[in-house]
């Protein structure tokens, strides 16, 4: 097991969760449920890894976000049609 990286003592543990995220163009914040999480029992700390959050980033840049719900799951919002097959603006 891991260890927790904001607490340094907890141990994580894999869990789905909800965020909350903004849009690219900054119009308004949904909520993603039962996304790929780590939880540590030491301090609750709730965050998703560098990959996932990655991934969510990309999706929101390349799908049309006026067909996005307020809540949508998390899977939902990966599965969604795409504009663009990349994203083009990501150099890293």
């Amino acid at each position: 097991m891991e260890t927790c990286p904001w607490c340094e003592k907890g141990k994580l543990t894999s869990v789905e969760g909800t965020v909350y995220w903004e849009l690219p163009d900054g119009t308004r914040a949904v909520e993603i449920t039962e996304t790929p999480s780590s939880h540590c029992e030491n301090c609750d700390a709730l965050f998703q890894n560098d990959e996932i959050v990655k991934e969510i980033e990309n999706q929101l840049f390349l799908i049309d976000t006026k067909q996005l719900a307020k809540q949508t799951k998390y899977l939902e919002l990966m599965n969604m049609k795409r504009l663009l097959k990349r994203n083009y603006f990501d150099f890293g």
